[in-house]
């Protein structure tokens, strides 16, 4: 039976009436779960998994999938409206998406997310059906080094969020990295850093730091420093995209899906290095820079936000194909598909393709029904910027302890929260970038482990690192994006002095 007539199927058995409520409630959950922080779709689905006892296998997988999903969906929400990430991927479009809100372009912000979310979510998806064993095959030749040069790539392009100071952003990023330190050492389990505290031994959350640096600290920054202002609600105008907003959107979300949708299929990191690339690349190609970090570029909204969802569903890939998660999500996917006896890997689509095809068909179903939720619903977020500032603030604040509080039920994650809060306003008090340390905590232990692994795989010879053609491509790659923009900036410089003798 060929592809076509296997997804075909596919769609026969997950639009059935029950399969199509399961699709529907599993994406309104997973919106719900990423608007709150703290909870995160592996909490949520994990917490449901007792339901494989009493539900049929295509009908739980369908729902677990749209709990995955749709809080890729729901994260921006937060983010953009109060500068609270409910998902670490949703992390990078705080930074403009928040900054556009502030400007009055709340509602346009929103679209992009929804629209780029739904075409980086279809074009990932077709990816899937069509290559997916293809893929897999080329992501199971990767080791360490690779991956350990893919971190390094990474924090070549961390000047995108350095701020205005590279001095101060460089602390930041090393505070970052400090902080990603702190716990059980992933290799000889031995505790660093935890002071004798036994909270600490499994690290700090991720987005903890996160609500901390954006949230909290930007609560208390209005409190302690902005006084009463005479301007009490944010500015608003309209919900929707210009035709400007439209044009200058697409692109983004073409590029965000060709870096996203490759993350995803090997266990790099998960959706947060391909938004966090995707904006560095937004950046860079931008005509005018101006708006970023100022009144918010909406290219910085839609470029990570159709990473992130190009990732999230590309992790299918390693998972049916190879039996390997990605993500703490797939992870317990995994075990979901084990509850039922079913064992992911080269065979599923032989021995269980009914479910696997009914999955993937799941995927089309539940991205439009995910367009149809958000994108109406654009206005009633909106509206939330209605509510004057002082009550916004206090909103934040009860919104963050409650979802950082539901995480552990840790009396100690609420003392930390704040004393990263307190930190995150001396920070912003003294121009000191907050977004290089969730990157520095997001990148620093992958970087580290998958060194470690490399050097033992050469022995202890730093040469691994060259003598693997793909290794060394993407070291090359490295040294490109360290060097060249140095020497067009030295050749620039040298062309306009000679010009000047010239014209004098």
């Amino acid at each position: 039976m060929d592809l076509w007539s296997q997804l075909l199927l596919g769609f026969a058995t997950a639009a059935t009436p029950i399969n199509l409520v399961w699709c529907f409630v599993g994406c309104a959950v997973g919106t719900a779960v990423g608007v709150l922080p703290g909870i995160g779709p592996a909490v949520a689905v994990a917490m449901l998994l007792p339901i494989t006892t009493k539900v049929d296998a295509t009908a739980s997988m369908i729902f677990f999938a749209g709990i995955y999903y749709g809080a890729m969906y729901g994260g921006s929400t937060t983010s953009i409206l109060l500068n609270t990430p409910g998902e670490t991927g949703s992390m990078i479009t705080a930074m403009e998406g928040n900054k556009m809100a502030k400007s009055g372009r709340a509602g346009a912000a929103l679209a992009t997310a929804a629209v780029g979310s739904f075409v980086a979510g279809t074009i990932a998806t077709v990816l899937v059906t069509l290559f997916a064993p293809l893929l897999a095959n080329f992501a199971v030749k990767l080791g360490p080094p690779e991956y350990f040069m893919l971190m390094v790539l990474a924090f070549t392009t961390v000047s995108a969020v350095l701020g205005r100071s590279t001095l101060r952003g460089m602390v930041a990023l090393f505070v970052g990295l400090a902080v990603g330190l702190i716990g059980m050492d992933q290799i000889s389990g031995q505790a660093r850093f935890t002071a004798g505290v036994p909270e600490l031994l499994d690290g700090i959350e991720i987005v903890l730091v996160a609500v901390g640096l954006f949230a909290v600290a930007e609560a208390l920054y209005a409190v302690l420093y902005e006084g009463g202002p005479l301007q009490t609600q944010h500015t608003l105008s309209r919900v929707h995209m210009s035709k400007l907003d439209w044009r200058r959107s697409w692109p983004a979300w073409l590029r965000g899906t060709a870096i996203g949708f490759p993350f995803g299929t090997i266990p790099a990191g998960g959706s947060e290095i391909p938004t966090f690339l995707s904006y560095a690349t937004e950046k860079k190609v931008a005509k005018d820079k101006s708006e970023f970090g100022t009144s918010g570029a909406i290219e910085g909204v839609a470029g990570p936000e159709a990473a992130n969802n190009a990732a999230t569903t590309a992790t299918l890939i390693p998972l049916l194909t190879l039996g390997i998660p990605t993500s703490n999500t797939a992870a317990i996917l995994l075990g979901a598909f084990q509850n039922y006896g079913i064992q992911p890997g080269p065979q599923l689509f032989t021995t269980s393709a009914d479910l696997v095809w009914a999955l993937i068909a799941s995927l089309y179903i539940g991205n439009v029904m995910l367009l149809i939720l958000n994108l109406p619903m654009v206005g009633l977020w909106v509206k939330l910027l209605k509510i004057p500032k002082p009550y916004l603030y206090a909103g934040i604040l009860i919104f963050a302890t409650v979802g950082v509080y539901g995480m552990r039920q840790s009396a100690f994650d609420l003392v930390l929260l704040y004393v990263i809060g307190l930190i995150g306003v001396v920070m912003r008090r003294y121009d000191f970038p907050t977004a290089p340390v969730v990157v520095g905590m997001i990148l620093g232990p992958l970087a580290e482990a998958q060194m470690r692994n490399a050097l033992s795989m050469g022995e202890g010879s730093w040469l691994v690192f060259v003598e693997r053609p793909m290794s060394a491509t993407l070291l090359a790659v490295v040294m490109a994006v360290l060097v060249l923009p140095r020497v067009m900036r030295r050749f620039s410089a040298s062309s306009s002095t000679a010009k000047r003798r010239k014209a004098s």
